[in-house]
């Protein structure tokens, strides 16, 4: 006698069943290996990769000589921005530096009974040649002048900053006859901080310093005070968008290295010293971003001692401009 099945049971085809195993099968097929680590535009190898083969495609082009970058990172207005009040900068250096360079200067302040040394001597002397007012007031009063800084007896009231373009620093290099050498600033909110990377820069023959637009600290009297005067002679420049500022320049033929302790590549080690060059510095706490991260071309660590957990900003800024300026100098 014939068996018969359940009259809701739904017969079942011979074959294989249709399911994840014969769909997932179907989608692999074709897919061949996985890429190497340098085929993958994301992965440091990748990075590595691609920048090597823009150093030899600049290397090609310029015949073996330094580089330098073309002048245009972008073909929007190169207006300057400035920062929305009045500064005051403090301090004798900082004062008689701004002097020195005729940054203009809405006054001049120095407390009564001052100790007139040699520095105070010259900034009353180049305010008088150039029609700056001298105000003499009391230290209360300028120490509500300054914020209770520590301004030893002298202040200069100046006009808001004026930021360069980011154009404008390539074009510095370029009248120098020089490789770029630029710092950047990601998300540093501690004008001490600015300050200190201003003076690294100067001193170690730096083109200036790129700042963005949102959420970063920007050139204050605290900045201009730690730089002791550099943000005189200094530019620094306003990127409305900071990782788009740094594509454009990338597109003009500079390298961008970000500084961060896991990096892949190490400072000593660092082959693209002579080339036109952007260090991004990211803050203390967060690092650099991720956005911008991944348009660096290598994420540079600079090797230190294993009880030191890490360099703030302003440190890290000035050992990797010491290093490219020593390997600039022995190429």
């Amino acid at each position: 006698m014939a068996k018969h099945g359940h009259p809701n049971a739904r017969k079942s085809k011979k074959g294989a069943t249709v399911g994840s195993g014969g769909q997932g099968r179907q989608k692999l097929e074709g897919r061949g290996p996985t890429p190497k680590a340098e085929d993958r535009s994301w992965h440091p190898a990748g990075k590595r990769k691609a920048a090597k083969e823009r150093l030899e495609a600049a290397k090609s082009r310029t015949g073996g000589r330094k580089p330098n970058a073309a002048t245009s990172t972008s073909g929007g207005p190169r207006s300057a921005k400035k920062s929305g009040d009045t500064e005051v900068v403090s301090g004798r250096n900082s004062v008689l530096e701004a002097l020195r360079a005729r940054i203009p200067a809405t006054a001049l302040t120095i407390a009564v009974r001052i100790d007139m040394d040699d520095r105070v001597k010259e900034a009353l002397s180049l305010a008088t040649k150039r029609g700056v007012p001298i105000l003499e007031v009391t230290r209360p009063e300028i120490d509500r002048m300054t914020g209770d800084s520590v301004h030893q007896g002298i202040a200069l009231s100046v006009p808001p900053y004026e930021y360069a373009h980011p154009d404008d620093l390539l074009e510095r290099a370029a009248d120098r006859d020089e490789p770029a050498l630029i710092i950047a600033l990601d998300g540093i909110t501690d004008p001490r901080n600015l300050g200190a990377i201003i003076r690294s820069t100067a001193a170690f023959g730096g083109h200036g310093v790129i700042v963005p637009q949102r959420r970063s600290v920007g050139v204050t009297a605290s900045a201009w005070k730690t730089s002791a005067g550099a943000a005189a002679r200094t530019p620094v420049a306003m990127a409305a968008n900071l990782t788009q500022t740094l594509k454009a320049l990338k597109q003009q033929g500079v390298f961008v290295l970000g500084l961060d302790g896991d990096g892949d590549v190490s400072l000593p080690g660092l082959e693209l010293a002579d080339q036109p060059l952007v260090i991004v510095v990211g803050s203390e706490g967060k690092g650099l971003s991720r956005l911008v991260a991944e348009t660096c071309d290598a994420i540079v660590s600079i090797p230190i001692s294993e009880a030191t957990e890490s360099l703030n900003a302003g440190i890290a800024a000035s050992v990797t401009l010491y290093e490219v300026a020593r390997r600039r100098a022995t190429a």
